[in-house]
């Protein structure tokens, strides 16, 4: 497929997984598809530990039953920027919502999706996991947030 076809794929696909309908999340990944975040981030530990999901099954029930006891309440997702280069398409996004224990949530994230024939392959999810822990620890966590862009340095909330 070409580089637009998987980055309309990946587009489609989170439309898709806002639905939570699992016969439909179902059919955007091959079975053997993988979804890697770095270990020992929040929400997996909030889940079950699981960093690295293996296979179709598992990554349909994170995403259309677990990631909603995390995420529990007023979940916002801001899309970046899709870009795509052959199979492989990036995905910048920053997720807002209410946890489980009424405190809020704010991170930002790059995903990585490889494509095959149509389908999701692979997912490799990066955040700040030192912030997504922070907002994890209190409801009234509110973690600072650092800009190194160059020639602006500081923190903002």
């Amino acid at each position: 497929m070409s580089a637009a076809s998987n980055k309309q794929l990946v587009i489609d696909a989170w439309r898709i997984f806002s639905t939570r309908d699992a016969d439909r999340v179902r059919d955007v990944f091959t079975t053997d598809a993988e979804w890697l975040a770095p270990a020992g981030n929040a929400t997996s530990l909030a889940i079950d530990g699981t960093h690295h999901l293996i296979g179709r099954e598992r990554i349909v029930r994170f995403l259309t039953q677990e990631f909603a006891t995390v995420f529990v309440d007023d979940v916002s997702m801001d899309f970046g920027g899709f870009h795509a280069d052959g199979d492989t398409v990036v995905v910048e996004m920053r997720l807002r919502a209410t946890l489980a224990h009424g405190g809020h949530y704010d991170n930002e994230y790059c995903f990585i999706f490889e494509c095959e024939s149509g389908l999701i392959r692979r997912v490799r999810e990066y955040m700040d996991t030192q912030r997504g822990a922070a907002w994890f620890r209190s409801p009234a966590t509110v973690p600072p947030r650092v800009h190194s862009s160059p020639g602006k340095k500081g923190i903002s909330r």
